[in-house]
C-alpha cells in the first residue's frame, strides 16, 4: 500500500511517499517545488520524479493521496474528499486564507489528474474533536457559537504524533495505542495505569501548545483560526476583540488592510519592529543588543509559559513537556528560557543535554527533574499517511 502525502502552499508543492506493505512504514521518496506558478505541471513533475526514482511505475500504484488540510465548516477528522468537503473548506476560507485556497485548488487538480485514486483529508482540527467542551467554547452569544465561533485548535497532526511517540518513549504502550486508534474508536481504548499527562509544544513559524491527557487533547492554544494563540512568525496571535475595530476607526484603515497587517506584519516581525519574521535573525539581533528583538523573544517565551502553565494546572501537573517543530527542536536557548526557574514545579533542565540537542529525540531534563522534558522531532506527514491507511482499511 503506497500513499502519497501532498503538502500544498500558495506557491509550493511538497510530497512524501510512504509504503505500508507488509505492516511496515517506509518512506520511499520525498521532494518538493518552490515558486510554483503552474500546478498541473508541478503535479506531473512530481509523478515523473517518483517514476524516475523507481518509487512507482504509475499513479495506479497509489492507494491514495493524503492532504494535511486545515479547516472545513461542520467537518473534521479523516475523510474522503469530494465536492461536499471542498465546499465546506471554501466556506472557511476567511479563517485560513493562506491555507484553504491552495489546498482546494490543488485537490481539484489531483482529482482531475488521477480520477481513480482516492483523495483523503486529515483536518488539523481533528485532534481536538474529543476535547472537553468547556475548553473549546468562547463566551459568545449562542447564535455566534452556532455559526462556528468556538475554539477549533490546529497543528493536530503534529500534536497527535507527539501524543503517540511520547507515550512510547515513556513506556506507556496503553496510552500510545489509545492515541493511535483515536480516529477509529474515539478514544475508547483502555488506559490500564495512572493518567499520562503530556504538554506538547509545537514551536515554529506557526506555534501552538496542547495539553494531552491519556493520549487525547484537552485543548490547544490556537482557537477559531490560525491567527490566534502564541505570536507566530508574522501573525499576531491572541488579541483583544476590541483592538481591531479600534484600529480601523482610529487609523482609518479598511478592515481588509487591518487583517493584512495582523497576518503579515504582526507576530515576531511586529514585535521586533519589522526586523524579521525569522527567529534566527531575531536571536542574532538580540545578542547584539537590539532591544526590540529581545522583546520579541521575551513575549514569545512569556506566552509559551502562560499556555504551558495553564495545561499544567488543568491536568494537576505533567509527566512530560515535549518540544517539537523548527524552534522547539533546534533552539536550545528558547527551551531553556521557557523552562527557567520552574524547579518548584519539578521542571529542571540539564543544560549540557539541552545545548547539545538539535532536531533529534532526546531527554533534556535533569536527573532530579520530576517532570521529564523531551525533544521529539515531529512527523506530520506520517500521521496523515497512517490515518489515510486506517480510513481505507475501515471503509
Amino acid at each position: 500500500m503506497k500513499i502519497l502525502i501532498a503538502n500544498l502552499g500558495s506557491t509550493s508543492l511538497k510530497w512524501r511517499l510512504f509504503d505500508f506493505s507488509n505492516n511496515a512504514e517506509k518512506l520511499l521518496h520525498k521532494g518538493g517545488f518552490e515558486r510554483v506558478t503552474d500546478y498541473p505541471k508541478a503535479i506531473e513533475d512530481c509523478l515523473a520524479q517518483l517514476k524516475e526514482a523507481g518509487a512507482i511505475t504509475g499513479e495506479q500504484e497509489l492507494a491514495a493521496v493524503g492532504f494535511k488540510t486545515i479547516i472545513a465548516k461542520n467537518i473534521t477528522g479523516c475523510v474522503r474528499l469530494d465536492e461536499k468537503v471542498l465546499a465546506a473548506m471554501e466556506a472557511c476560507t476567511g479563517l485560513a486564507p493562506a491555507h484553504n485556497p491552495p489546498y482546494i485548488t490543488g485537490i481539484r487538480l489531483f482529482a482531475n489528474r488521477m480520477p481513480g485514486v482516492p483523495l483523503v483529508a486529515l483536518f488539523e482540527t481533528a485532534f481536538y474533536q474529543f476535547a472537553p467542551e468547556p475548553m473549546m467554547r468562547y463566551a459568545v452569544p449562542e447564535a455566534w457559537h452556532d455559526l462556528g465561533v468556538r475554539r477549533w485548535g490546529f497543528h493536530g497532526a503534529s500534536h497527535k504524533f507527539i501524543a503517540e511517540r511520547s507515550a512510547q518513549l515513556l513506556g506507556r504502550g496503553d496510552v500510545a495505542a489509545r492515541a493511535e486508534n483515536l480516529y477509529v474508536n474515539g478514544g475508547a481504548s483502555t488506559v490500564k495505569n495512572s493518567p499520562l499527562r503530556v504538554i506538547s509544544c509545537h514551536l515554529g513559524g506557526s506555534s501552538s501548545i496542547t495539553g494531552i491527557l491519556n493520549g487525547v487533547a484537552i485543548g490547544n492554544s490556537l482557537g477559531m483560526s490560525p491567527q490566534s494563540g502564541l505570536p507566530h512568525n508574522n501573525r499576531v496571535g491572541d488579541l483583544d476583540a476590541e483592538a481591531l475595530p479600534y484600529v480601523v476607526k482610529t487609523l482609518g484603515l479598511t478592515l481588509e488592510e487591518a487583517q493584512r497587517q495582523l497576518s503579515k506584519e504582526g507576530g515576531l516581525k511586529g514585535l521586533s519592529g519589522g526586523l524579521s519574521n525569522d527567529i534566527r535573525d531575531i536571536q542574532d539581533a538580540a545578542t547584539k543588543g537590539n532591544a526590540k528583538a529581545q522583546l520579541a523573544l521575551d513575549v514569545f517565551v512569556s506566552e509559551a509559559r502562560r499556555w504551558i502553565g495553564g495545561y499544567f494546572f488543568q491536568m494537576n501537573g505533567a509527566d512530560a513537556i515535549v518540544f517539537t517543530a523548527g524552534i522547539g527542536e533546534n533552539r536550545a536557548e528558547l527551551r531553556a528560557a521557557i523552562c527557567a526557574n520552574l524547579d518548584q514545579l519539578g521542571i529542571v533542565l540539564d543544560s549540557a543535554k539541552n545545548n547539545s540537542t538539535h532536531a533529534t529525540e532526546a531527554e533534556i531534563s535533569a536527573a532530579n527533574s520530576r517532570v521529564k522534558v523531551l525533544v521529539i522531532p515531529t512527523n506530520e506527514e506520517l500521521v496523515v499517511a497512517r490515518e489515510t491507511k486506517r480510513l481505507l482499511e475501515n471503509n
